[in-house]
């Protein structure tokens, strides 16, 4: 996890992580996204092949990098410890609290007036 960690810590590889999420890229198409050098590139590649977050395929003359995502698990599952409910289960809860009390008060204003219940 340590590795993974160290890996993900540096800007640049986390944008490779995100280039190669959905297809395989040669370090050349990756490098062309960068303001940085080629052989910045290939040290970040290095360090992200090291970690387990990538590994490379050899087809024919080219080498294509291929995210490893199942390397990320580990992490996740440990920051997920620190993550609190979404936004959403915190509205849906506000919500529920509202729904509550809006019975409660009309509970009150029908037991307090009877003829006005059947009138809505």
């Amino acid at each position: 996890m340590d590795k993974v960690a160290g890996a993900i810590a540096d800007p640049v590889r986390r944008e490779i992580l995100l280039m190669l999420r959905n297809e395989r890229l040669t370090a050349g198409e990756i490098a062309g996204c960068f303001a940085i050098s080629r052989p910045a590139v290939s040290r970040h590649l290095r360090v992200l092949r090291e970690s387990g977050l990538i590994h490379d395929e050899l087809v024919g003359r080219q080498r294509f990098y291929v995210l490893d995502a199942e390397q990320l698990g580990e992490l996740a599952k440990w920051l997920a410890l620190f993550i609190r409910p979404s936004g959403w289960e915190r509205r849906l809860d506000a919500l529920e609290t509202e729904v509550y009390r809006t019975r409660r008060e009309r509970r009150k204003r029908d037991t307090a007036d009877p003829e006005k219940r059947n009138t809505a």
